[in-house]
């Protein structure tokens, strides 16, 4: 009888290691959801709600990750890795990416011996177009330049 007890409580720890591996795994692997300001000038407030103190104000474009949807409200994280939440209605499903190196060469195809089309410099937030090259996204500068620039050096892929 006190075997049984035994094997039954390593059975169940068993199954709950299990679940505890698959949820996290399941985690690491969510993929993250990108999304942009859609307006003009988006207040970012530190809790959902228009009477939370107001963090600052972000420009159309911005690429932010959604963390958490609550109510009309996500919970947004920056470039920098700041949390911020915004009304759902102030952001786009449009993708958008922000340089993050002092200056990114931009190619008109997915090699860095092909030819560049134009350098972005930091902080320089570009269209993000679907690109099937690991490593590269194409973009579209706001002058209409297009190009492929490699994933390392932006934000927002």
């Amino acid at each position: 009888m006190f075997k049984f007890k035994i094997m039954r409580l390593e059975i169940i720890q068993g199954v709950i290691l299990l679940g505890m591996l698959s949820l996290m795994l399941g985690q690491a692997n969510a993929e993250i959801e990108y999304v942009s300001i859609a307006e003009n000038a988006a207040v970012m407030y530190e809790e959902p709600s228009l009477q939370s103190k107001k963090l600052y104000v972000a420009s159309i474009h911005l690429p932010v990750e959604a963390v958490i949807t609550v109510a009309g409200w996500v919970k947004v994280r920056d470039r920098s890795g700041g949390l911020a939440w915004v009304e759902n209605k102030f952001l786009s499903e449009r993708r958008f990416v922000i340089v993050t190196v002092p200056l990114a060469n931009v190619y008109e195809i997915a090699d860095e011996n092909s030819v560049q089309v134009f350098q972005a410099q930091e902080d320089i937030v570009m269209e993000r177009l679907d690109s099937d090259v690991p490593g590269w996204i194409k973009v579209r500068h706001r002058d209409g330049q297009l190009g492929y620039i490699k994933v390392s050096e932006v934000w927002g892929a």
